[in-house]
């Protein structure tokens, strides 16, 4: 048998045959969700899409904080 077979074998059949395990990989994907999706929208917001028209000011703009010497 080959081993990328019976390892995906042995992950398909332990995973089939979870209880509780299955509840525990709901929530954990669910808490990735949240933090991936949600956060990013709260702590992260596009400041250059709100600010500026096109990629050409966006550019402009980054360049210039960039280096300019404060």
């Amino acid at each position: 048998m080959n081993p990328l077979h019976s390892i995906y074998t042995f992950y398909r059949d332990g995973f089939r045959s979870m209880t509780i395990g299955k509840t525990l990989w709901m929530i954990i994907i669910l808490k990735l969700i949240v933090l991936f999706a949600v956060i990013r929208l709260l702590f992260f917001p596009n400041i250059l899409g709100e600010n500026y028209d096109d990629d050409i000011q966006r550019a402009e703009a980054v360049r210039d904080a960039m280096t300019s010497k404060k």
